[in-house]
């Protein structure tokens, strides 16, 4: 029988001894018994025999590997929560962690900022659930749908593993988000990883289709209905029954159709166009859309009670503004496909470019990213990219950022549970010393602070260069 701890008891796992090390330090506090293992197989056994309240453990241990060991320890202890670290957590990785139960995935170069206050907000949560003696969910098992995404930043990772917890149910989900974002790649992997995988995921640009065409597209029509209807039609909801069907650019659906579909999020019921016959299908919507819908309902624009029915869970993309160090990976991937799909020699992008490309403001997103890119290969002159192979102008009407939107993205991005103020503070010290290139002296200067005051903010990372 499990022996049980006074207090809270943390189990680090991990290969690297030097991190175990780090780590025990680092958590180090009162009521907080910390154990290690530097392998998987001697995890399981300490789970096995003491109440371990959270296990924080990288993916790749061995004899089996962190998401093997994350099932286990759920079979075995359901209410001990896992916590997944990476260097670098691929898409899939975020996902079905997420899916398979983990309570957060995170990268190791962030842990210096993050690792401490996500584990106190953990162990929170396992004092009020004890409290409460609440049950932890059994989790279905996730599909296996496969869906890239491209970038290892914070707001994207917290992106990812909110599909990896909504892909699972059939509630309806609002992504919101810039055009050239990846709101539909976000739709696909939600529809990838859900267990409505088998069958399609319809997708409907409601902006792309002239109103007195939607209703048509949607339901479907009878043959001699208007004008062009030559025959019967099944609309969208018809064949996307058993699976998914995402509405794009929702904010531009007319009111007169808003209200049809209302009806069908209501009551699943609706008929084609010139059709006396009510038809049912069992479709998960999604929507999407660049607009800020709250506006569009205090505008009259767009019904409130439908807003409510399709924001059951909403979720916003980031930027590519917000997420500069994504640029590299992004740009790498386009460049890397275009050529190959081409038929071209490889192409490299120098450094100079890859820091021109992460000063723009990419008002276009991802998307324009993606053409800034073809355009560059094709009229390179060489194998490598130079910034002035790249010509970014800037877009007509282009506002400047502006800086409440910009404290309310840095306030989103703040790991739950934590110092908003210090961790923005330590955030921007570390970026501070990236640009210096490890320099202390010059990133002190860029900051406006001397440098014993930053060796003060950095004093805890690992990953702080010797000076």
């Amino acid at each position: 029988m499990p022996e049980k701890p006074p207090e809270e008891t943390l189990l680090l796992v991990d290969p690297d001894l030097d991190f175990l090390d780090w780590a025990t330090r680092h958590l180090a506090a009162d009521g907080l018994r910390i154990l290690r293992c530097d392998n998987a197989e001697n995890a399981i056994k300490v789970i096995a025999k003491t109440q371990v309240d959270l296990v924080i453990a990288a993916f790749d241990l061995q004899p089996f590997d962190g998401m093997e060991l994350l099932t286990r320890t759920r079979l075995q202890s359901p209410h001990t929560m896992v916590i997944l670290t990476a260097g670098f957590p691929s898409t899939r990785q975020l996902i079905e962690a997420t899916q398979h139960g983990a309570h957060d995935v995170l990268r190791k170069e962030s842990l210096t900022f993050e690792l401490r206050p996500i584990v106190e907000a953990a162990l929170q949560t396992q004092e009020n659930r004890r409290s409460a003696d609440s049950q932890e969910p059994e989790l279905p098992p996730s599909s296996d749908g496969r869906v890239l995404i491209i970038g290892g930043s914070r707001v994207l990772q917290d992106v990812l593993k909110l599909v990896g917890r909504v892909a699972r149910t059939d509630a309806p989900v609002l992504i919101a988000g810039e055009s050239g974002t990846g709101k539909e790649l976000i739709a696909k992997a939600i529809h990838a990883y859900s267990p409505r995988l088998k069958h399609e995921l319809i997708t409907l640009n409601c902006g792309a289709i002239p109103e007195n065409l939607l209703e048509s597209e949607l339901f479907g029509h009878e043959k001699g209905s208007f004008t062009g209807a030559i025959a019967r039609r099944a609309g969208r909801f018809e064949q996307a029954d058993g699976g998914t069907l995402f509405l794009d650019e929702i904010g531009d659906m007319p009111l007169t159709i808003q209200v049809k579909l209302l009806r069908v999020l209501q009551d699943g019921s609706f008929s084609r166009v010139g059709a006396n016959e009510t038809l049912s299908a069992d479709v998960r919507i999604i929507a999407a859309t660049h607009k800020d819908l709250t506006a569009e309902v205090a505008a009259g624009r767009f019904r409130e009670d439908l807003y409510y029915r399709l924001n059951v869970v909403g979720l916003r993309v980031p930027a590519l503004r917000g997420r500069p160090g994504d640029i590299p990976l992004l740009a790498e991937f386009f460049l890397q496909r275009i050529t190959r799909k081409n038929g071209m020699a490889p192409i490299r992008i120098s450094g100079e470019a890859v820091a021109a490309l992460q000063a723009h403001r990419w008002p276009g997103n991802v998307r324009e990213l993606e053409n800034t890119i073809a355009r560059a290969c094709a009229l390179a002159s060489s194998s490598i990219l130079l910034p002035e192979d790249i010509p970014l102008a800037s877009a007509p009407g282009k506002r400047q950022p502006d800086l409440m939107e910009a404290i309310d993205h840095l306030i989103n991005a703040a790991p739950t549970g934590t110092n908003v103020i210090d961790w923005l503070t330590r955030e921007t010290a570390g970026r501070a010393i990236e640009r210096a290139s490890g320099d202390l002296k010059e990133a002190s200067i860029a900051l406006g602070i001397t440098s014993s005051r930053l060796k003060e903010l950095m004093k805890e990372s690992p990953h702080l260069p010797e000076t």
